[in-house]
């Protein structure tokens, strides 16, 4: 199931896109995979992003639900329920477009562990033009079928600068600094960027330029959903003022 619907079709994706890219530059070919997966998943990604941020705008209340039943851990987890009701908010859908995208990344992963060899090109659709050898050499010099160092660093530098732009859209309270998850906020936004590099230095070329690509387009997205107008019902938008 997985080879059908998700290996099989990024496969054959990549291999039409390196055939049509002028100088069948694997590198290129991966930037547009990436662009075309993130355009095929915006609608969801879009839901998820604005619920983000529908959640951020309710940090103040969550506050003052906080301080006002801090004795009783019953009644504070009944009214964040509540007030989510209310707002029509999903705390979990921010992890939506993580849990969306990593099938897709798996597969990527798989295209670039098989190398394109022991006949992985033998999936290739009949209608679509099965070349002879690819070449992992991009932009002239980069051999992304080895890890690429460069990648993995602007891949980690990317993420930061992800992380960074979702804790400043934040709003943070007076007692923020003592809050347990704005900590954890400010844990995550050196400790995943480190990872990311991590991790990347033990991948293929290949799958950090797709990571580093796909954060970028990420980081477009949430500017785009940050940029519109307030449509959340815990705001009206009036005579062009915000009107709590």
């Amino acid at each position: 199931m997985f080879e059908i619907f998700f290996y099989q079709p990024i496969l054959n994706l990549l291999i039409f896109l390196y055939n049509i890219v002028p100088g069948h530059d694997l590198g290129i070919a991966i930037i547009l995979l990436t662009i075309v997966i993130k355009v095929a998943l915006w609608p969801l990604s879009r839901q998820a992003l604005q619920s983000q941020k529908n959640l951020q705008e309710l940090q103040p209340e969550m506050e003052n639900i906080k301080k006002e039943h801090k004795e009783n851990k019953e009644e504070l987890g009944r009214a964040m329920m509540n007030l989510y009701k209310t707002k029509k908010v999903n705390p979990f859908s921010s992890c939506l477009p993580l849990i969306i995208q990593l099938p897709f990344f798996i597969a990527v992963f798989h295209v670039f562990r098989d190398g394109f060899n022991n006949g992985s090109l033998d999936l290739v659709y009949s209608f679509i033009n099965k070349p002879e050898l690819i070449n992992s050499v991009s932009f002239g010099f980069i051999d992304l079928s080895q890890k690429v160092a460069a990648f993995a660093f602007l891949a980690g530098v990317a993420q930061y600068w992800q992380a960074k732009i979702t804790l400043d859209t934040q709003v943070q309270s007076v007692d923020s600094k003592n809050d347990i998850q704005a900590i954890m906020n400010k844990q995550m936004l050196y400790f995943m960027p480190i990872l990311t590099v991590v991790i990347g230095l033990t991948l293929p070329g290949g799958l950090s330029l797709y990571w580093l690509t796909t954060t970028i387009i990420t980081i477009i997205q949430q500017n785009i959903i940050q940029k519109t107008k307030n449509t959340s019902p815990s705001s009206q938008v009036v005579e062009g003022e915000v009107i709590q």
